[in-house]
């Protein structure tokens, strides 16, 4: 059975009230109008990281003005009609990303130390600091980096091996060769990731490569042809040989590391041990919602990060929710 609820808040990178303005993105002289609006804001992205200040304790997203980023980034041209990547509208002001990976480290730390800010800008990894930016500018952030690493790697043409040059303000990327031309549009793959329960209890596993004491929940990429329920039936009895029953859809959370879309489930298995396939997982077992209530969240036993729908799912559990 496959239900579907949407009594959920949204998770964080997810929504955020971004108008992504598609009808315009053909539109040269509209695309040019907004990026001279002093209200219109550029979101640097350098090298998957995204530019914040920190402002205290709580770290701010780093949106600069049109001028400002003129200021820093001269030779950089705005181009809606290439290196500018529409992005779309959050409270009437439109947004813009643009990808400053070419230049070298110390010369990005030189260029945005001239910011005139209440703290010191850097470049962070998102997954860092998301859950303290706020949830609109958080979407946006993880907006800009999703499709600035899409450009990055896809500069070449999948058909013919041309080059590509990005078109409808950086939602396409057409192939340059006049015999070809083929039009390649942002990827996101989806990724199921289930709370498994036995009704008291809920399976959590760790790989090899985590931080120490990290453990989550199950998830994995679907396959061609198959539907989201078979993919979180088949992913759980491969990676623990349980057969589960009553998948329901709990919500979806973008996650742009690099390129996902999480889809989230919880699902129920017999009470029985796991047999956990040591090429997918180190190790997985049984806890009780006492144990989620007290974990250490030390390098003996510690949940995903607070950003993650995995967290969401679990505590959710924990809570009764």
């Amino acid at each position: 059975m496959f239900v579907f609820h949407h009594r959920h808040a949204a998770n964080v990178y997810a929504s955020g009230g971004i108008e992504r303005a598609h009808l315009i993105r053909s539109d040269s002289a509209k695309l040019r109008e907004l990026l001279s609006r002093p209200d219109a804001r550029v979101v640097p992205v350098w090298r998957s990281r995204n530019l914040v200040v920190e402002d205290g304790k709580t770290p701010q997203p780093g949106f600069l003005t049109v001028e400002q980023f003129q200021q820093l980034f001269a030779e950089i041209a705005l181009d809606p009609e290439g290196s500018a990547i529409l992005l779309g509208f959050a409270e009437d002001k439109p947004y813009f990303a643009i990808d400053l990976s070419l230049l070298a480290e110390p010369e990005i730390q030189a260029r945005i130390a001239g910011l005139q800010t209440s703290g010191p800008p850097r470049f962070a990894d998102l997954r860092d600091v998301g859950p303290l930016i706020g949830h609109q500018p958080g979407a946006i952030l993880a907006y800009a980096r999703g499709l600035t690493f899409w450009h990055e790697r896809h500069k070449f043409c999948g058909v013919c091996g041309s080059p590509t040059q990005a078109t409808e303000a950086g939602h396409v990327r057409r192939c340059t060769n006049e015999a070809c031309k083929a039009q390649h549009f942002p990827r996101t793959d989806p990724a199921v990731i289930m709370l498994v329960t036995d009704g008291d209890r809920v399976l959590l596993g760790r790989q090899k490569i985590w931080p120490p004491g990290q453990h989550s929940i199950l998830a994995g990429f679907v396959e061609p042809g198959e539907s989201l329920e078979d993919a979180v039936a088949r992913e759980v009895e491969e990676e623990v040989g349980l057969k589960v029953r009553d998948i329901r859809y709990q919500s979806s959370q973008p996650w742009p590391f690099p390129a996902s879309i999480m889809l989230g489930f919880t699902c129920v298995a017999d009470p029985v041990e796991p047999k956990v396939n040591t090429d997918e997982l180190e190790s997985a077992r049984w806890f009780t919602r006492a144990e989620i209530a007290n974990c250490p969240e030390n390098d003996t036993f510690r949940l995903p990060r607070r950003v993650s729908i995995s967290r969401r799912l679990i505590e959710d559990w924990a809570k009764g929710a």
